[in-house]
């Protein structure tokens, strides 16, 4: 016959492991951190992308002028 009792026992403990899971902050600042270094390397990666795309325009450009000047070959 059922009574009940090791359904609200386990139930108790999930409470309890529940609330404690909320509770534990230990591991808190290492997941900021990693969020950080993330975004941080995301942002530079961005930032790199512009910049080289930047640098490859003006070389073409100085090829493209280098190119316009008689007797250059390229």
């Amino acid at each position: 016959m059922f009574t009940g009792r090791p359904l609200l026992k386990g139930c108790m403990i999930m409470k309890n492991l529940f609330s404690r899971f909320l509770s534990d902050d230990r591991g808190q600042d290492l997941i900021e951190y990693a969020l950080l270094a993330g975004f941080i390397s995301l942002v530079a990666v961005v930032a790199i992308t512009n910049v080289g795309t930047g640098v490859n325009q003006v070389y073409d450009n100085i090829n493209t002028q280098v190119g316009k000047i008689p007797g250059a070959s390229s």
